[in-house]
């Protein structure tokens, strides 16, 4: 077997001659030998540099090594005739000749019914190296994870550490302390959430069908309102996204009130009276679902009145249900908020993986729904997955994974290395403007599945971290999405609201007035990028030859992690891979030794590298170049014949999965695992639970709370400075809560709540300013934190992919003071065309 440095394994099968097997018939026995995989196991204890020397000589297999033992099978077979010792495959030493990463590590032969496979001169490098106390600890560690049968090294009396380094000890064990500690409060807690949520049935309320009219209305009387703190109501009919004036409309009023007599504790009654106003669609088509909490005074009868006020006297079909809350909002905004920090802190000090973390909040949050008396049904929880983006990101990863085996990604990124003349800083401006025009045309999370692997591609020629450079090309990215009406869903969330439509909120409106501010917002991004990356080192500190190296010891290492050993021959191939990186590890320290650090320069001689990059990196398949272009091209022109031709009964996530399946017809793929191994499904399950957790904390009333709360401030302002505060305030309100929690349902729950707050006489203020400041808040907000905008997941989760992923902190050094100086500029230009100009008509 030998094991290149590409992603599969190529496997060399050998035939031996009829002599060669009966001289190996002849060593089959039944020990312990080292070549069979049978079954793995660490042998615990390490020899001391004396007793090993002895064993050497009298080439008998020591204790504490790591062997395998089955029966049937062969020893290994040196040549030379000397006995094979697992000192030397310990140590990495060997007199004989010395072996590089491509040396061959299995050699397979074949008996008259017996298939076996014997170890090729395992051995390390050669050399004279003397290994130290550390690294047999190491490589001691490497044999555990190796096995799936030893036993944890802490649990023995004769531990092999102690006769090791006292200061690693110490550090192990506090790592495992620690670790331990982890699982068992993060396994706490998940009981505990299973626990309560398993208590709590669900709440299928039954729908009651009902008919009203402007001569008729309806009532009811709820007898059985427990000591609640809340009344829930929920209501289907065909209304209206938002709220509209109701004095040119026709609408349905809900009035609910509750009459508490006098009593011990009260001396007079005290009554209490809602009205829930909700607009009717002028058509009586689409059937939408509106709901409302009402907190009650005590646990009384609690009588409903529902009217509607309508031009023609015709019945307009409703249903109803109602259910009863245990806690008040100001409790369930507390949990919410407590829910959503320790998703964060999970994911900031990395103490679990996101999509884990993800997965772990959307538990927490619906057992505090099943406590609070609103547990949803399994249903109910799917339904609440926005499958639009997930078909739109498994599609495009299908295209992206076929594409990538054209070579064009590499013929790409030596073409932009081209046009930059070798220079760095020029290059990034040139990638970033890209991403950011393309963005504002195509979704956002398009445009980084496309961009990331040249990008990655690229920097590896250059000898760069590609982590610095995909965290500013995502950045932009958002930036440009802010631009048009279909670069964001919060955009197209706004153009689509057809009461927003009517106030001259429409796509050609839109995307005038936020070009012309995003395009500000371009030429200040620059300059300050500039300066965020002024003393950072986007050149690795090492040689090119060292960073591949380092690079390709880690793919190994992520490949060997993901084989699960449910076979031996699995388990064998295992091993080698770790065997793998122990080589790879053995030739970087020897590097490593001889190299004089230095940072990497701008290459002046790119002239004559040029010529070498293009030999290198050319179209490896022109016809699958050509189906995957000519696929790509027609789904891209759907996307955008989807944003301005209505007919088209497609959504983006249609036309991605029919592009993949397009695409797999004309590409003729017959080993469709590869394809699917490359699709990001820890990304795919982050956004599932990302999904379910924002809706979950959207019952938990964290939304509407922070819509409320910033109404009332609004209010609070002298009139004279109503508009400028309500800017300011909106613009920022957006933008930080966009950065922690997903801004779809964010700007959805806004809406109406401006638009109701501008048609209030009270406060006075027109609807444009405070929804374009919604708009530019919420789409710069996304550069906040990792999880703030689905480009920013799906760009870490493809660098992660390639060896290149950056965590939550190195993404907020970054990305939130960018978030800070593009909400400041953006919030001058509305404050300078709104009030200075005064473009709010």
């Amino acid at each position: 077997m030998y094991l290149e440095n590409k992603s599969n394994l190529e496997m060399e099968m050998s035939q031996a001659s009829a002599q060669g097997h009966q001289g190996r018939a002849s060593l089959r026995t039944s020990e312990a030998v080292a070549g069979n995989f049978g079954e793995l196991r660490l042998l615990q204890g390490f020899s001391e540099r004396r007793e090993a020397q002895k064993l050497q000589q009298s080439a008998v297999l020591p204790s504490g090594q790591c062997v395998i033992h089955a029966e049937g099978f062969v020893p290994v077979h040196q040549e030379d005739g000397q006995n094979f010792s697992v000192v030397n495959f310990l140590k990495g030493m060997t007199s004989q000749a010395k072996l590089t990463e491509r040396s061959p590590l299995l050699r397979f032969s074949q008996d008259d019914s017996i298939t076996y496979m014997t170890m090729h001169d395992p051995n390390f490098i050669g050399g004279d190296e003397i290994l130290d106390n550390v690294e047999l600890e190491r490589r001691y560690r490497l044999g555990s994870e190796v096995t799936s049968l030893s036993r944890s090294s802490s649990s023995e009396k004769n531990d092999p550490l102690d006769n090791f380094n006292l200061n690693f000890k110490l550090t192990s064990g506090i790592r495992c302390c620690f670790n331990i500690s982890k699982i068992a409060s993060i396994f706490a807690i998940v009981v505990l959430c299973s626990l309560f949520f398993s208590m709590y049935p669900d709440q299928d309320n039954p729908w009651r069908m009902l008919a009203v009219s402007s001569s008729e209305s309806f009532s009811m009387n709820l007898t059985d309102f427990r000591d609640s703190a809340l009344l829930k109501l929920q209501v289907g009919g065909p209304f209206t996204g938002g709220m509209i004036d109701i004095t040119n409309q026709e609408y349905i009023l809900i009035q609910v009130e509750q009459t508490e007599e006098a009593g011990p504790r009260r001396r007079r009654g005290q009554q209490l009276i809602y009205n829930w106003t909700i607009p009717l669609h002028g058509e009586r088509s689409e059937q939408i679902l509106a709901t409302k909490t009402f907190e009650m005074l005590s646990s009384g009868p609690v009588f409903i009145t529902v009217q509607a006020f309508l031009q023609e006297n015709e019945a307009v079909p409703l249903s109803m249900t109602h259910q009863s809350l245990y806690v008040n909002v100001e409790t369930q905004v507390a949990i919410a908020g407590i829910i959503l920090a320790g998703v964060y802190v999970l994911i900031i000090f990395e103490i679990v993986h996101r999509t884990l973390a993800a997965m772990l909040g959307s538990l927490a949050a619906l057992a505090a729904l099943a406590i609070i008396g609103d547990r949803p049904s399994l249903v109910t929880v799917v339904e609440w997955i926005d499958y639009e983006t997930l078909a739109l990101l498994f599609g495009m990863m299908i295209l992206v994974a076929i594409f990538s085996e054209t070579g064009f990604f590499d013929y790409c990124a030596v073409k932009a290395y081209q046009l930059s003349r070798g220079r760095v800083w020029p290059m990034i401006i040139i990638l970033c403007l890209i991403a950011a025009i393309l963005s504002a045309f195509l979704d956002n999370v398009t445009t980084m599945m496309l961009f990331t692997p040249v990008t990655i591609r690229l920097c590896e020629v250059l000898n760069l971290d590609p982590r610095h450079v995909l965290i500013a090309e995502v950045i932009f990215t958002n930036i440009g999405g802010a631009a048009t009406a279909v670069g964001d869903p919060p955009n197209v969330i706004i153009v689509s609201n057809q009461d927003l439509r009517k106030e001259g909120i429409d796509f050609a409106g839109f995307t005038g007035y936020m070009f012309l501010g995003i395009c500000f917002v371009l030429l200040t991004s620059f300059p300050f990028l500039r300066m965020l990356y002024w003393n950072k080192k986007l050149y690795n500190k090492e040689s090119i030859e060292i960073v591949e190296l380092k690079h390709e010891i880690l793919v190994w290492r992520q490949t060997a992690q993901r084989i699960n050993p449910a076979s031996r021959e699995e388990t064998a191939v295992k091993c080698l891979l770790m065997q793998k990186v122990l080589n790879l590890e053995s030739l970087l320290r020897k590097m490593m030794k001889t190299f004089q650090r230095q940072i990497s320069q701008e290459d002046k001689n790119w002239e004559q590298n040029i010529q070498e990059l293009q030999k290198k990196h050319r179209i490896t398949d022109k016809v699958l170049l050509v189906k995957c272009v000519s696929v790509l091209g027609v789904v891209i022109f759907m996307f955008f014949l989807n944003s301005f031709v209505p007919s088209i009964h497609l959504d983006l996530g249609w036309i991605a999965i029919l592009g993949a399946l397009w695409l797999l017809v004309l590409a003729d793929i017959q080993d469709f695992e590869i394809i699917l191994h490359r699709v990001e499904w820890a990304t795919l399950l982050f956004f599932a639970g990302l999904f379910v957790l924002m809706e979950a904390i959207a019952h938990l009333q964290l939304i509407d709370y922070i819509g409320e709360q910033t109404a009332v401030l609004i209010k609070a302002v002298p009139e004279d400075q109503r508009l400028a505060i309500a800017i300011i305030l909106v613009m920022w309100v957006s933008a930080l809560a966009s950065s922690l929690i997903d801004n779809i349902p964010f700007t959805a729950t806004m809406i109406p709540v401006l638009i109701n707050l501008s048609q209030d006489a009270d406060v006075n203020l027109p609807v444009k300013p405070l929804i374009f400041a919604l708009a530019m808040g919420a789409c710069l907000g996304g550069n906040g934190t990792l999880i703030g905008a689905s480009a920013n997941v799906v760009c870490a989760g493809i660098a992660e992919q390639h060896g290149y992923g950056f965590s939550f902190v190195e993404f907020f050094r970054l990305g939130f003071p960018m978030m800070m100086m593009t909400c400041t500029i953006g919030m001058c230009y509305l404050l300078a065309t709104h009030i200075g100009l005064g473009w709010n008509m």
